[in-house]
């Protein structure tokens, strides 16, 4: 077995290790100051602006290209499932109707109005 002093590999980790506990209390006393989280509720009020105003430019090149934005998009879609709801409530109701009024049920075709007559016992029809 060789020597942990001499072995390069627990040398090298006992460093990473090392640096990694002097990071994160950096880390920590730097994150406790009040101006690191000044500096980061700008940064955020700054991506947070940015963020709309490329909104609102987007919206802007759509309606110039004569497009759709999300929001219409989804105000589209919303309607269309209030239009697709009723329709379903509309087929169900005339299938009830055409059930109690005995009738073919919804879709099939309707049969056609019988208007030959059998032919009598005796044979020729007239």
């Amino acid at each position: 077995m060789t020597d942990k002093i001499n072995d390069p590999v627990a040398v090298w980790q006992k460093m990473i290790g090392e640096m990694e506990k002097n990071f994160n209390a950096f880390a920590t006393r730097a994150m406790e100051s009040p101006e690191f989280s000044q500096a980061m509720n700008r940064a955020g009020g700054i991506a947070a602006g940015a963020q709309k105003q490329f909104g609102e430019l987007m919206e802007k090149y759509l309606v110039s290209m004569n497009l759709p934005s999300r929001e219409q998009m989804t105000g589209i879609a919303e309607r269309l499932q209030v239009i697709e709801g009723q329709i379903g409530e509309i087929k169900s109701m005339l299938g009830q109707m055409s059930a109690a009024s005995g009738r073919s049920p919804a879709g099939a075709a309707p049969r056609p109005p019988r208007t030959k007559k059998p032919p009598p016992e005796g044979g020729v029809q007239k």
